[in-house]
Formats: C-alpha cells, structure tokens, sequence
C-alpha cells in the first residue's frame, strides 16, 4: 500500500506517534518519586556514628577516600542515576548534579569558598534525607531509611568527582 503524504492515515498516523511520545516523556517526569532506595554496604569504611556530620568526612585528605569513592560510585548508579543520569549526566528528569557547588568553587575568598560548600553539603545531605515534594508530588523520595550517613556521604563524594571543570 502506497501512502500519500497528505492522507488522514498519515496525520493520524503523526498524532498517534506524538500523544505516545508526549506519554513517555510525562510518565518518566513524574516516575522521579517512585525510586525504590537500594541498601548500600558500607562496613569497608570507617562508621561515623549516629550523629549527622555537617561536611563530607570522605574529603581530599581523607584515607578512606578512594574506598569511599567507590562505594559513592555503585551507591550512586543503585540510586540516582536513573533521575540524574549515568555519570550524573541529567537528561532533564533532575538537577544536574555536576554543578551543585559550581558557584562555591568560582569564590575567590577561600573562607566564603568553605562556608559555600558546607552550605552546599547541608542542603545536599537534608535532601537525600528528607526527599523533595512539592505540591503534593515526591520529585525526589526521603533515602534516609535506607542509607546510612556513610552511604550518602559516599555518594556526595562521587559526585564531587563529576564536578564540570
């Protein structure tokens, strides 16, 4: 059968084709807060108790860093990657994760550069902890049920890794 560019079938066809791609793209929109949390296995690292810290203990200096940072790096994929991206490269579901501190780092002052990112620390942990919603809608689910502070921490680490230069 032989179709004619301006045919109903073709339009149809053309609406059809729109109304499932439009469907698709809402659905993985809203699906941002149906994550179900996966447990991450931490007894590798130093426990940091019960008590929240207020910046990244896995930092630079840190000789637990490298084990951290491959934990934070699974932990992440098992997580977050499906709303923030592999690589936590968004596609637009998400905040882009690489420039979370972007600001902080251009600071020139190296006191407000710190106070920047612990801020940013704080805002990074309290949301992991307690999700986000808005409006009624989960656009992030609470993972402090399932993830202990080492493992949030351990993904904060991975994350500062994907900085963009």
């Amino acid at each position: 059968m032989q179709f004619i560019p301006s045919s109903p079938f073709r339009h149809r066809a053309a609406r059809a084709c729109a109304l499932a791609l439009g469907l698709l793209a809402s659905g993985a929109v809203m699906a941002h807060g149906d994550v179900t949390p996966q447990a991450v296995d931490t007894h590798t690292l130093p426990q940091l108790g019960a008590k929240w810290l207020e910046a990244n203990p896995y930092n630079e200096q840190s000789p637990a860093r490298a084990e951290a940072l491959r934990i934070g790096t699974s932990a992440f994929n098992q997580n977050c990657a499906r709303c923030h991206g592999l690589e936590a490269i968004s596609g637009g579901i998400a905040p882009d994760l690489r420039k979370i501190d972007s600001d902080c780092l251009g600071l020139a002052d190296a006191a407000k550069k710190a106070a920047c990112l612990r801020e940013m620390d704080d805002y990074f942990i309290s949301t992991v902890r307690r999700g986000r919603t808005r409006d009624g809608r989960v656009y992030m689910p609470p993972f402090e049920a399932t993830l202990s502070q080492e493992a949030i921490w351990t993904i904060r680490t991975y994350i500062e890794t994907r900085r963009e230069p």
